[in-house]
């Protein structure tokens, strides 16, 4: 994809091709997870959570912003995860087309959108949450619809990107969904003390925040990849810790989107 403004009809026509589907039994029509990657793209470890998803009764949606702009893991470790290209905010727009485009999934219930992104992708959710989306232009698309995010009653955040460049940092947040947000006592990318700080950028908007600070977890915890290794010190891999994380985002999940008491 180029740079230049996409409508929100030309940006999801563009991801759709690359988007993966599960659908919990039933016909629904069923709440739906929005999820979007790391800087490293569509990784393997993503299926956990996809399953996870599922069986919370919501539909797991997986989208990946690489595939679309010809973006290959080598490229997207040495220009995406450096900050040189697909910067949070123009990702956004990535993210408000597929609220636009969830509307036309089969089975989908459009009006029961949670978002959840990891690393990068919760960088780019986090962004879009400070937008007006009221001018041609913002997040890069030519027409952004700020009344598409009354449908999303939810964030999972798993260790966003909170440093120098993320509008959270900023900027006060104009929406107040229910946030989860998981960042590693560890973590050298998604630094607690600067996720905390814009965490209370999301209190302040009036979102109902929870928060799992693991001790020890390093960014990417939950990734294990024979390119991980080469992290060494940065990345460490705790598979029960990310098998904890699945179970406290399906938690999260039933929670939001549990039928009103009768």
């Amino acid at each position: 994809m180029t740079r230049r403004r996409d409508t929100l009809a030309a940006r999801w026509a563009r991801l759709a091709p690359h988007v993966e589907v599960l659908r919990p039994a039933g016909q629904g029509p069923h709440p739906v997870a929005l999820m979007f990657h790391g800087c490293g793209g569509r990784r393997p470890y993503l299926d956990g959570y996809m399953r996870a998803a599922v069986q919370a009764g919501t539909m797991a949606v997986l989208i990946d912003s690489f595939a679309p702009r010809g973006i290959s893991r080598n490229q997207a470790v040495a220009t995406v995860c450096t900050g040189a290209q697909l910067q949070g905010w123009r990702r956004a727009g990535d993210v408000l087309a597929s609220v636009w485009g969830a509307r036309g999934l089969e089975g989908a219930d459009p009006d029961r959108i949670a978002l959840a992104g990891w690393s990068h992708g919760g960088w780019s959710i986090m962004d879009l949450m400070t937008m007006p989306l009221v001018r041609p232009g913002e997040a890069g698309l030519a027409d952004p619809d700020a009344s598409l995010l009354r449908s999303v009653r939810a964030l999972f955040l798993a260790y966003p990107y909170c440093g120098p460049g993320a509008l959270t940092q900023l900027r006060a947040w104009r929406r107040a969904p229910d946030v989860f947000a998981i960042v590693g006592e560890s973590d050298l990318v998604a630094h607690p003390v600067l996720c905390r700080r814009a965490f209370r950028q999301v209190e302040r908007a009036g979102a109902r925040l929870q928060s799992w600070f693991p001790a020890g977890a390093s960014h990417a915890f939950d990734e294990d990849g024979e390119d991980v290794g080469k992290w060494i010190g940065v990345f460490r891999y705790d598979p029960e810790l990310a098998r904890e994380a699945e179970r406290r985002m399906a938690a999260f999940l039933a929670q939001v989107f549990s039928p009103p008491p009768a």
